[in-house]
């Protein structure tokens, strides 16, 4: 028996949105309604990929978990633009700084795939009352929450994608960079940035 042709439809590219800030700036709740509004859509949780390391985990935040840090991270990076490859509104949570964004430059360029850049950076007060309210195995030690807000407080070239979210719910900080996205405020420029319009506006539900 034979089968008839299958016409093949490539898929319609996808995008990637980092959401970065430091811990307690509210990413991975601002990052999970965010993808709650896109289609299709994937949430990339970046501190998952941390957990998935059972035996010689070193606290990311520590000078001696460089080495570890790279190695997730391009972890995370291959999933982000690969989902991205195949037409996946892509939100990705983590603490990404200027040191760490050219990794997703490169897999942006190389994947012709539209990069978004944000970052949460609400005050060091709320960001410390949020951080070290929160249950689980979140961080919660005020020490590396006051170093790691202080690396975000100069963003250097980026500081036009920063997002001061001290007064704003999760809900308004998401609806804000919604319109921003629409906009392509966040668009890093990349070779796939000259014709990002198409992906830079993707499905958005009520």
């Amino acid at each position: 028996m034979i089968l008839p042709a299958v016409e093949q439809i490539p898929p319609a590219r996808g995008q990637v949105t980092v959401v970065a800030g430091p811990p307690g700036a509210g990413k991975s709740t601002v990052a999970a309604l965010l993808a709650d509004r896109l289609t299709p859509s994937v949430h990339l949780h970046s501190d998952d990929f941390w957990h998935y390391i059972k035996r010689g985990v070193i606290p990311p935040y520590l000078p001696e978990a460089q080495r570890q840090n790279e190695v997730v991270l391009d972890v995370l990076v291959s999933a982000a633009f690969g989902y991205a490859a195949g037409g996946y509104q892509v939100v990705y949570d983590g603490v990404v700084g200027p040191w760490f964004i050219d990794l997703f430059r490169a897999a942006a360029k190389e994947r012709a795939v539209p990069l978004n850049y944000v970052v949460l950076r609400p005050d060091r007060h709320t960001t410390l009352e949020r951080a070290t309210g929160r249950g689980g195995d979140a961080l919660t030690d005020p020490g590396p929450i006051r170093s790691m807000h202080e690396q975000f407080s100069d963003l250097g070239v980026y500081e036009t994608n920063a997002l001061d979210s001290s007064s704003l719910t999760a809900e308004a900080t998401a609806d804000s960079i919604l319109r921003s996205l629409a906009r392509g405020t966040y668009l890093l420029d990349s070779e796939a940035g000259a014709d990002a319009g198409d992906a830079c506006d993707p499905v958005q539900h009520p």
